[in-house]
Formats: C-alpha cells, sequence, structure tokens
C-alpha cells in the first residue's frame, strides 16, 4: 500500500468582486487600443482630421471606468462624442455592447437615443455619427483589451468628417456633456 499524500491540482485564482468609483477611470490610450489597418490612406485621412483645427483631438473623450486585469477579461468605458464628431470606418476586435446615456448617434442607418443600445460583434465595420446635442454612452467590451482597426475609408469619407469638424470645433471649446446640461421647459398656459 501506497502511504504518499497525492498531490492537489494547483487552484486557479478566484475572481472576486471589484469595485469601481467615480473619478478613478483612466484615459482610453494606445495600450489598451491600438491601430490596426493603418495604410498610407489612413494616415492621410488622419493627417486631414488634424489638420481641421487646433481642437481636432477634442471631438471626443473615452474614460475606462474598469479593466479586468486579463486580456480576454471585460471592460466599461464611458465616452463622450462631441456634436459632429464622425467616426473612420473601423472595428474592433471584441464584441462591444454601447448603451446611450445621454444625446442622439447614428450607428450605420439606426438612430440611436437615451435608453437605445445597439450589440456590435467582434469585426463587424461601422461609422458612428453624433447628433446636434452630442452623444454619451456606456461601452461594455468582453475583453480588457482590444484594437481599432481602420478599414475601407476613401477620401470622400476623410473630407466628410474633416468638414464636419471644422464647422462644429468652434462650440467644443465649451461644449458640455449632454447629461450636464440643464434644460428648461417652459409650459405656457391660457385661461
Amino acid at each position: 500500500m501506497n502511504n504518499e499524500t497525492p498531490l492537489r491540482a494547483p487552484v486557479s485564482a478566484r475572481k472576486r468582486m471589484t469595485l469601481f468609483r467615480t473619478g478613478e477611470g483612466i484615459p482610453l490610450d494606445h495600450e489598451t487600443m491600438p491601430f490596426a489597418g493603418v495604410d498610407p490612406a489612413t494616415m492621410a485621412g488622419l493627417g486631414r482630421i488634424m489638420a481641421s483645427g487646433p481642437r481636432a483631438a477634442d471631438a471626443s473623450h473615452t474614460t475606462i471606468l474598469f479593466q479586468s486585469g486579463d486580456e480576454e477579461g471585460v471592460s466599461l468605458s464611458h465616452a463622450w462624442f462631441k456634436t459632429g464628431f464622425i467616426s473612420s470606418r473601423h472595428s474592433h476586435n471584441a464584441d462591444g455592447i454601447y448603451y446611450i446615456l445621454a444625446g442622439e448617434a447614428r450607428f450605420g442607418s439606426a438612430r440611436l437615443g437615451p435608453g437605445d443600445g445597439i450589440y456590435v460583434p467582434a469585426e463587424q465595420a461601422y461609422v458612428l455619427e453624433v447628433g446636434n446635442e452630442g452623444c454619451e454612452l456606456l461601452e461594455f467590451r468582453n475583453a480588457a483589451q482590444f484594437n481599432i482597426h481602420f478599414k475601407g475609408n476613401d477620401e470622400a469619407h476623410w473630407e466628410k468628417v474633416a468638414q464636419s469638424y471644422t464647422r462644429h470645433m468652434p462650440q467644443w471649446e465649451n461644449e458640455l456633456p449632454p447629461s450636464q446640461r440643464s434644460y428648461c421647459s417652459i409650459s405656457v398656459s391660457s385661461r
């Protein structure tokens, strides 16, 4: 008879609840979302957008609210796209769910407002266009890190983006996110 104690298989680390709080988010960067599909035409298009004015980089702000520790985890981001924002045609290598908090956005032909959402599978190319109030949304991904892959942007699309940025840029400096604007409604009654 063998009196040796059997070896235990290694126990994988147990996942635990993780809190995240207001103000603890980090800006989205190229480590979390590296570029893919960048060719000379894409570089020229991105250059055209940046040349549209000094505030071109202010068109959107994305904050990562939560990322699980591994690449195969999940992430949650808050994005604010200013009035007139138009994205390049692109995809990501992770599934995404977008939930509109305030404002309005178009994903292709689908127009979404507060409380609406859209699921975009990995590698599905799309263009995001923002309405006249800007748009705030939550972005859920089934990955902690994911790319942005530029796909099929022709010169006409880059020109459309640059023209929209030039037209809307003057208001971006003082523009507030839609959720922070106070709206006043006046009711008139005639008695």
